[in-house]
């Protein structure tokens, strides 16, 4: 079992009973929207953004995204990390249909996938010292911002890292830096093909 000192954030009952089986830490779950109306779910959240630090591990659906972006404008100071699971889709074995964009949930994910999104974000390894990081200028040299057609290489990309298609710029410089050095960056970059892009 992994153990992580900061309190993860989750949408529903059913992602925490999924996460306690694979992490021993705090576990809040929002309810989905219900954190809209909770001021005390929330100062709950602020509580441990300033003290142990929050991981929001939220589904790679609009949904998903919506909550993670509510939490991180609600929530002013302290350590906040994103951990993201890639677009995977099929349906929950408890659900009789797939969700609307047919998308599985941190519920849906197998164990070692899940493992694999707390790694990418550097929870489960020493932090790397980086002395010279990714920034918004590599992202726009490498044709992830800026141009034409930047979104479609940007997903690209991210495909090709197991991350979710909906990352914006900023949030995708985020986790780049958690996970890999600018050497380890340009490397990448310049293996993605043209044809990764029009599959996409």
């Amino acid at each position: 079992m992994l153990q992580i000192k900061q309190a993860i954030i989750v949408e529903g009952k059913y992602d925490k009973i999924k996460l306690s089986s694979l992490v021993k830490a705090v576990i809040i779950q929002t309810n989905g929207f219900g954190i809209y109306k909770n001021q005390e779910l929330l100062e709950l959240i602020r509580y441990y953004a300033r003290t142990t630090g929050i991981l929001i591990l939220t589904d790679s659906d609009r949904a998903g995204f919506q909550i993670r972006n509510y939490i991180r404008g609600a929530v002013p100071d302290g350590e906040i990390k994103n951990i993201y699971i890639p677009d995977v889709f099929g349906k929950e074995r408890r659900k009789v249909k797939p969700s609307a964009e047919g998308k599985l949930g941190v519920e849906g994910m197998e164990a070692e996938i899940l493992r694999e999104a707390f790694r990418k974000a550097g929870v489960l390894t020493e932090e790397k010292n980086l002395s010279e990081p990714i920034t918004k200028t590599d992202l726009y040299l490498a044709g992830f911002s800026g141009i034409s057609n930047s979104t479609e290489r940007r997903r690209a990309f991210q495909k090709k890292l197991g991350l979710p298609a909906n990352l914006s710029a900023s949030a995708l410089l985020d986790v780049l830096n958690s996970m890999m050095s600018r050497e380890e960056f340009l490397q990448k970059t310049e293996l993605l093909k043209e044809d990764d892009i029009s599959c996409n």
